[in-house]
């Protein structure tokens, strides 16, 4: 389920273990290398709406992007 690589990734890096963080997002990317940013994930995951997006911004995307993930 690479599903979950990116949401725990997302909170690894939002708690600051910036080094996991990367481990974790690596291996999401390698389960399933055509979500490689942001945008790639908001277009291939369909679920949730305007304000799940709003608090996904604000919570899980800043620990990805500590990560290391583009937005594009």
């Amino acid at each position: 389920m690479w599903i979950t690589y990116p949401h725990l990734a997302g909170a690894l890096g939002l708690r600051g273990d910036l080094d996991d963080a990367r481990d974790i997002l690596a291996a999401s990317i390698k389960l399933k290398p055509e979500v490689d940013s942001l945008a790639r994930y908001r277009s291939g995951v369909p679920m949730g709406n305007a304000r799940y997006w709003a608090l996904r911004e604000k919570t899980v995307n800043v620990g990805l992007r500590r990560a290391g993930i583009p937005d594009e």
